[in-house]
């Protein structure tokens, strides 16, 4: 059975976080009771975002969750294959609905070394218009002009970013009893970040290291470097392992998404992801 998480209310922060530094389910062996992290990687978990009745974001043609499910699968073929001592674990393999909370559960219980969940972006901005009468409608704009990659590990959150957090966060609002399984939390308030703001990860010094090796491969292809940059994301927060989220492209630009769409663009975000898990491994290897 799976630990459900408990969001109480931000009057109880403080017991609220106590009980989350002793509850959390945390790999316990004798290296990464010394360090924190277990410098072998012999467990990855990908964690293609979204899924089932979840599309994440979706272009003119593309849904967030087939593109990622594709480049996750491909992801795990390129490392056992050239990894044979790496074993991976999928949070889903097909196109089914895993509520947020369920993801980190599973590496926690593998006692996974890394957990990467991928995802694809979107850059949307909500437009106030002042009717005739008087009252002001709320629309979607799109920027399709918006490109890049970035990568997120949990942290703080900035303000430019809190939209980000929010739309990631959102798919918790898919799962059935959500509110039993989060206590009430909104995804939508901003308000109810401060929780997550106060639960920094054991393993964000890690966490980093993997991002930014990250950024630096999608860089080497000439790919816009959006950074790396630390968010208050659900379904990092309970990971026992350093833990990224990387948005491989933005499927609301036209050109990203065919790109992302292709064998050729999945098969170098592939070699992307690859490299710097690759680079990360041998450097704590060492």
């Amino acid at each position: 059975m799976i630990k459900k998480i408990n969001f109480y209310s931000l009057s109880f922060i403080s017991i609220f976080i106590l009980s989350i530094s002793t509850s959390a389910t945390i790999p316990t062996s004798k290296s990464q009771a010394s360090s924190g992290v277990n410098p072998k990687v012999r467990t990855i978990v990908l964690d293609p975002g979204h899924g089932g009745k979840d599309h994440g974001a979706v272009g003119r043609s593309g849904r967030e969750k087939d593109v990622v499910l594709e480049v996750a699968l491909k992801l795990g073929k390129r490392i056992e294959k050239e990894m044979p001592d790496v074993k991976v674990l999928y949070t889903r393999s097909t196109d089914v609905f895993i509520p947020l909370y369920e993801r980190p559960a599973l590496a926690n219980k593998n006692n996974a070394d890394l957990f990467i969940s991928i995802h694809a972006n979107s850059a949307d901005a909500d437009q106030r218009v002042k009717g005739r009468n008087g009252r002001y409608t709320t629309s979607v704009v799109r920027k399709p002009s918006v490109r890049g990659t970035e990568t997120f590990v949990m942290g703080f959150n900035k303000l430019a970013n809190q939209d980000v957090a929010i739309r990631e966060n959102a798919s918790i609002l898919m799962e059935e009893n959500y509110k039993d399984n989060y206590g009430g939390f909104d995804p939508k308030d901003p308000s109810s970040m401060i929780v997550f703001q106060l639960l920094k990860s054991q393993f964000r010094r890690e966490s980093i290291r993997l991002a930014s090796y990250m950024q630096d491969e999608y860089v080497r292809v000439s790919r816009q470097n959006r950074g790396v940059q630390e968010l208050s994301l659900a379904v990092l927060r309970t990971a026992g392992m350093p833990a990224v989220l990387t948005e491989i492209g933005f499927i609301s630009n036209p050109d990203e998404e065919d790109y992302m769409m292709s064998n050729a663009g999945q098969d170098e975000i592939v070699s992307n992801l690859f490299n710097a898990i690759k680079t990360y491994k041998t450097a704590a290897e060492r």
